[in-house]
């Protein structure tokens, strides 16, 4: 086995999302650019003008605290690829607005897994001992220059996990994990340069699919599990097509997929794209429910995981929660003048 195991058992604890409010849709959009129907997915969710990748992790992240029912953690890792500021940590201001003061913290960067990197960690550190409770965060504003394909699906929202070990009712525990990298280069953004470059016909193959097939494959053959063994799978969703492609030819069916299908109402939330898509499944789970969760991220990798629903997901999963859902279908409708000043991209 070449799986990512801890010694001692890992639990999920709680965890909450954020997704903005306004919605660009992409018949908006093409009607700027092209003159056509508009891209993949039928609109996206904007971060207003006073929201960043900061921002969002911060209410997300107290929304899986109150979950969790805890007011410390010993760790807490952002995934993110569009923080604020390019030296200056977001975890720190997470940290700080959450009152944290004695805590690990970093920022990580991985394109679109770089919240599942974190989760790997933070899962780690709670497996060996080293902390009692950590979050791992992923929150995006997502790039796309405009007139790009891209500007299409990259799209805003967060979403926070918190891990533990030994607490009274926990919602879920992470079996196992794989984790499967190689030298891509189907995306990328270099330093300076305000909106990432990508090569088209690289982003199927050899990227996206190979990727998500190698690591879910690998976990497959650890675990000894099939596809019939699973409640739900959970895919990165760059467009509304991708995830539902992988997951068919890896022998899922339409129904384990489509609590996890978002991006079709809020685009690609990039760091946090596979995660929104386990929240709003969590969201729908019962106990017994076992999951799979595989992460893409361009430059390359993808990580897979084995999660399985607990009896304290009822309990804590409680009137006061948020649910996805409810996020994606209360969205308020902006046009394209109002998008490019909200996101910066009128620039003097």
């Amino acid at each position: 086995m070449c799986g990512l195991k801890t010694n001692r058992p890992v639990y999920i604890l709680g965890y909450g999302a954020y997704i903005p409010i306004r919605r660009i849709p992409t018949s908006e959009i093409a009607r700027v650019w092209t003159g056509d129907e508009g891209g993949p997915n039928k609109e996206k969710a904007v971060a207003y003008e006073d929201e960043d990748a900061a921002t969002m992790a911060i209410e997300s992240s107290r929304r899986a605290m109150r979950m969790a029912g805890i007011d410390s953690v010993g760790a807490i890792f952002v995934g993110t690829e569009s923080k604020p500021y390019a030296v200056k940590p977001t975890s720190t201001i997470v940290a700080e607005a959450l009152g944290q003061k004695y805590t690990l913290a970093a920022d990580l960067e991985f394109a679109c897994k770089a919240a599942t990197e974190g989760l790997h960690i933070v899962e780690g550190l709670v497996g060996s001992g080293m902390i009692d409770s950590g979050l791992a965060v992923a929150s995006d504003t997502a790039q796309g220059r405009p007139g790009d394909e891209l500007e299409y699906t990259a799209a805003s929202g967060s979403v926070a996990y918190v891990l533990g070990h030994g607490t009274a009712d926990p919602i879920a525990e992470i079996e196992y994990g794989v984790s499967y990298v190689t030298d891509t280069p189907d995306f990328w953004r270099r330093q300076g340069e305000p909106y990432p470059r990508h090569l088209g016909r690289f982003t199927g193959e050899p990227a996206y699919f190979h990727h998500i097939k190698s690591s879910v494959s690998r976990l497959m053959e650890d675990t000894g599990y099939h596809p019939r063994d699973f409640a739900y799978a959970i895919f990165h969703q760059p467009n509304p097509r991708f995830p539902v492609t992988a997951g068919l030819q890896l022998g899922f069916k339409m129904e384990q997929l489509e609590p996890g299908l978002l991006n079709d109402k809020i685009g690609n939330t990039y760091s946090a794209s596979a995660l929104m898509g386990l929240a709003a499944t969590f969201d729908v789970s019962r106990p017994g429910d076992r999951i799979l969760l595989a992460s893409f991220g361009s430059g390359a990798g993808s990580d897979a995981f084995v999660i399985n629903v607990l009896d304290g997901m009822l309990k804590r999963r409680d009137g006061a929660h948020v649910t996805v859902r409810s996020m994606v279908e209360r969205g308020i409708e902006i046009d394209y003048a109002s998008y490019a000043r909200y996101r910066g991209k009128v620039r003097q």
